[in-house]
């Protein structure tokens, strides 16, 4: 990744001075890139995985899965599908998993819960320890659920990180009840590691209502992509429960679609501005939560087509409130919150409850920041009340989370002043988010400005 500027701990975020018009690539998907990255590891020969995202996040699972032993080899090359996905690719190469090492998680979800079970597969001790809010987020469901496949891990009694897991260089598998109303990333950590169990596995949710289901949805049909073999509530089995059945995982040639959660700011822009922007490769078919701002932005105000050219979105500068339950689409929330802000009527956001245990509580940060710039946010127990106000600048606090500082910049296209604090936070998915911002409002049609070809869309 090429090294960027240092960015100055308040960076003012730009104020729209007319229509946007632009085309943005933005970078691959890091849930897709996590998945693969693991998949491949665990795999019984080697394989690609092309246009990865480059970010913070996906850095830290590399970086673990070198520590573990397994290759990452990073070139440039072109598709031997002749699909077009040439540019950046990884080759990685599978190898015996081993400790003792330290395992550095940041503030990943998707690190510090897709890793512990990879790491039940190593020979030796596997530490895991990360940011301090990485402390305070929710691991107890998947320590408890490995104990019970017969995992040895020592946490202290904390049911959280720091903890070590002692890798036996195999896992027996087996029967498992979970409660993952606060992650759908629970179900998606033991499933992706299961081919490689004894038994298999067998998880059954006992909790309330799961939130993210896309992002299971893109976990099962990515084992089934290199191989596995899955049994899925959606395929006529039971309700909230997926059996994945032992057996070797094949090397992919998997290509990692464009990061549609992260394109969200810039669809914000063009509904913002009445403008239009472009976003390259959107796929026709996808399981990514992101897709949703197709519907959610249009009941907002905008228009949208598929094209050749790719999501083409087309805003009339006239933003509509909305009611709508985010509970399937929840990392959507502080961007749909900030577009809602500046609406011309009151917005309902609901089932979301679970984002109050994400990078920040994301409903007490947009409740907070918000108001301060003169907004009406109410917290509800399981979402926001958004009631517009005429708005101020003033500093936008982001938490160390980088969808925080998006909305903040979504909210300064309409608003004077508003200067938002860490925007380097966005590093975690969204490299060089700041050049991408100003070259879109600068009309940047090529999409030259985004990180798509340099980190690895």
């Amino acid at each position: 990744m090429t090294e960027t500027p240092a960015l100055p701990a308040l960076w003012p975020a730009p104020l729209a001075d007319g229509t946007v018009h632009a085309t943005v690539t933005v970078p691959g998907s890091k849930s897709v890139t996590n998945r693969a990255l693991v998949l491949a590891a665990l795999a019984a020969e080697p394989g690609w995985v092309r246009r990865p995202l480059r970010s913070r996040d996906s850095q830290l699972m590399s970086d673990a899965l070198r520590a573990l032993g397994v290759g990452i080899e990073e070139t440039v090359s072109s598709s031997s599908a002749g699909d077009g996905a040439g540019g950046e690719a990884w080759r990685i190469i599978p190898a015996a998993l081993h400790g003792p090492t330290t395992v550095d998680v940041g503030n990943a979800g998707t690190v510090m819960r897709f890793l512990p079970p990879v790491a039940t597969l190593a020979d030796g001790d596997i530490r895991f320890d990360g940011d301090p809010r990485s402390y305070e987020r929710p691991l107890g469901q998947v320590i408890t659920a490995l104990r019970t496949l017969g995992a040895r891990i020592d946490d202290d009694g904390r049911g959280a990180l720091p903890m070590t897991v002692q890798g036996g260089g195999a896992l027996e598998g087996g029967t498992v009840e979970i409660d993952a109303s606060n992650s759908s990333q629970f179900v998606s950590a033991l499933l992706l590691s299961a081919p490689r169990f004894n038994q298999g596995v067998e998880v059954r949710h006992v909790g309330g209502k799961l939130p993210s289901m896309p992002h299971i949805r893109m976990t099962v049909e990515m084992l089934r992509a290199a191989g596995a073999q899955v049994d899925t509530p959606e395929a006529g089995g039971e309700k909230d429960v997926w059996r994945v059945t032992p057996g070797a995982l094949l090397g992919r040639d998997m290509v990692v679609e464009p990061d549609l959660s992260n394109a969200q700011p810039f669809l914000a822009a063009a509904l913002i501005t009445g403008g239009t922007v472009t976003i390259p490769d959107w796929p026709r078919r996808t399981t990514q939560p992101g897709d949703a701002l197709r519907r959610i932005f249009t009941e907002m105000g905008g228009s949208c087509e598929l094209t050749d050219a790719g999501l083409v979105f087309t805003g009339t500068g006239k933003i509509h409130g909305i009611d709508v339950d985010l509970s399937e689409v929840g990392e959507l929330t502080p961007g749909i919150a900030a577009v809602a802000a500046l609406a011309d009527s009151d917005s309902v956001l609901r089932g979301v409850a679970h984002l109050r245990l994400h990078e920040t509580d994301r409903l007490a940060a947009l409740t907070k920041e918000i108001n301060a710039l003169g907004g009406d946010v109410t917290e509800t127990p399981d979402g926001l009340r958004i009631r517009p106000r005429r708005m101020h600048g003033g500093t936008f606090h982001t938490y160390d989370d980088h969808r925080m500082a998006t909305a903040g910049a979504v909210i300064g296209l309409a608003v004077e002043g508003v200067q938002i604090e860490n925007v380097a936070t966005t590093a975690k998915t969204l490299p060089d988010f700041p050049k991408m911002w100003t070259d879109m409002l600068a009309g940047d049609a090529d999409g030259s400005g985004a990180p798509g070809a340099g980190a690895g869309a």
